[in-house]
């Protein structure tokens, strides 16, 4: 039973999501760590941990009846586990999720954004797949996912009480943005398969969903660069984003090929090198 439930919670999927968290924390304390900051920050990491794989194991619940077809192999269309035992699991990940929330929340100075995020959060993720199934309304689905990949950030912050810090916001800006295009593009991508679905694609046409999610793109630049104009970081720092800046700055060329695998591709790529970068230069004194 345990090995479907792994396979539900979709481990690498978890484990990506999951390290935004103490990456909130180490920019909101500019890398200076603490034992007491490396357990509350444990526990909050632990409870996205927890809430992401609930997040996962309700998108195969909604999705059951496409999987029967296109991917028969996963738990629940090849009959492994029922909709009821996993919709039981979903709900305990749920629970676990929240346990490790209020038990960081006990024991911070501030425990109110960690309870707002967390809350708002569930309730983003629950109306994704279940309820009003906000998946299926294009841009609406997407901004929520992305709201999510955002929040997460904030959230490490969170758990040291450091939710506010400008950097923080600013990071997860881009991280907001840049998913934002990336989830319009892979609607792109599937926009023969999805069924049911409306997506901005569907709506506006493939050409102007692509030039939409450019401009996302243009926005996480924006904010990928403010830190280094209006501080904390500086000017001269903005040579160490450079991966990132080629990476998301030249989607151009693959969006206007319609080259939509590729293009969501790089925009990951181009999102994990800003967020690796922002890590470094926090403690780019102490390092060099």
């Amino acid at each position: 039973m345990w090995k479907i439930a792994v396979e539900l919670a979709r481990p690498k999927n978890v484990l990506l999501a999951s390290a935004t968290v103490p990456l909130g924390a180490h920019l909101a304390l500019t890398g200076r760590w603490s034992i007491d900051h490396t357990a509350i920050v444990a526990m909050q990491t632990a409870s996205v941990i927890f809430f992401i794989a609930a997040g996962n194991t309700f998108n195969d619940i909604s999705d059951k009846s496409i999987d029967k077809l296109a991917k028969p192999h996963k738990p629940i269309p090849s009959g492994r586990i029922s909709v009821d035992t996993a919709t039981k699991l979903a709900y305990c990940f749920t629970l676990f999720s929240f346990i490790f929330m209020a038990l960081v929340a006990y024991q911070i100075s501030d425990p109110i954004p960690s309870i707002a995020i967390w809350a708002i959060a569930s309730l983003l993720m629950y109306t994704y797949d279940m309820g009003p199934q906000t998946k299926n309304a294009g841009i609406l689905g997407n901004t929520a996912i992305s709201l999510m990949v955002g929040a997460v950030i904030i959230y490490g912050a969170a758990s040291v009480s450091l939710s506010t810090d400008s950097l923080v916001l600013y990071v997860a800006c881009v991280a907001f943005f840049a998913n934002l295009a990336r989830e319009i593009i892979k609607d792109c991508e599937d926009m023969e398969t999805d069924e049911g679905r409306n997506t901005l694609p569907m709506r506006i046409g493939l050409e102007w969903a692509r030039a939409v999610a450019y401009i996302f793109i243009l926005l996480a630049l924006i904010f990928l660069y403010i830190p280094h104009w209006k501080g904390p970081l500086e000017f001269n720092d903005l040579l160490y984003q450079s991966p990132a800046i080629v990476a998301l700055a030249s989607l151009n060329g693959p969006l206007y090929r319609g080259e939509d695998h590729k293009a969501q591709s790089q925009i990951r790529i181009g999102m994990l090198l800003g967020l690796l970068s922002f890590a470094f230069l926090v403690m780019k004194d102490k390092l060099l």
